[in-house]
C-alpha cells in the first residue's frame, strides 16, 4: 500500500515517460509519508476516445487522474502535503497543465488490505510486520526500497 491508478485520456503516455510518473509517484508518497518505496505501486490506464466524459461531454484535451489508495492513519496535514506534491510531480512529468490533473486520495482501514500475502499492519508497526516475512520477501522488498 499505497496503490496508485493512473487513468489518462486524449493523449498516449511513453514507456519512459510511465518509468519517470512511478519514481515521482513512489519518490513524492516515501517523503511525505515516510512508507516504504516497496510498498508504492503504480497502475496506468489509457482511456480510448469515448470511454471518457466530463459534465456528460466526451473528453477531447489531455486530462490525467491519478486515485490513490493509501494506508488510514495520516494526518490531514500530511494528505494535503501528498496531494499537492502528487500533482506536482503529475504536471511536471506529464507536461499538462494542472488544470488537467486531477488526484484523489481514499484512506483504506490496514486490517482490509493484504500485500505480499501478509494482511497490512497499522501506522508505525511496519518493522515488525517486516521481520515476520520470509527471509525471501525480506530480500525481495529491500532491493525494491532502494
Amino acid at each position: 500500500m499505497p496503490t496508485y491508478t493512473i487513468s489518462h485520456s486524449g493523449f498516449d503516455l511513453g514507456a519512459d515517460q510511465k518509468e519517470q510518473i512511478a519514481n515521482n509517484i513512489t519518490r513524492t508518497h516515501n517523503l511525505m509519508t515516510g512508507a516504504n518505496a516497496f510498498f508504492v505501486q503504480v497502475i496506468f490506464h489509457g482511456l480510448s476516445q469515448g470511454n471518457h466524459f466530463i459534465g456528460g461531454k466526451p473528453v477531447t484535451e489531455p486530462q490525467l487522474f491519478l486515485h490513490g489508495q493509501i494506508r488510514a492513519g495520516r494526518t490531514p496535514e500530511v494528505k494535503e502535503k501528498l496531494v499537492a506534491g502528487l500533482r506536482d510531480a503529475l504536471v511536471k512529468d506529464s507536461g499538462l497543465d494542472k488544470s488537467q490533473i486531477w488526484v484523489y486520495l481514499v484512506d483504506l482501514i490496514p486490517s482490509q488490505m493484504v500485500e505480499f500475502g501478509e494482511f497490512l499492519p497499522p501506522l508505525g508497526r511496519e518493522p515488525v510486520w517486516f521481520a515476520r516475512l520470509s527471509p525471501d520477501l525480506r530480500t525481495k522488498l529491500s532491493a525494491l526500497d532502494k
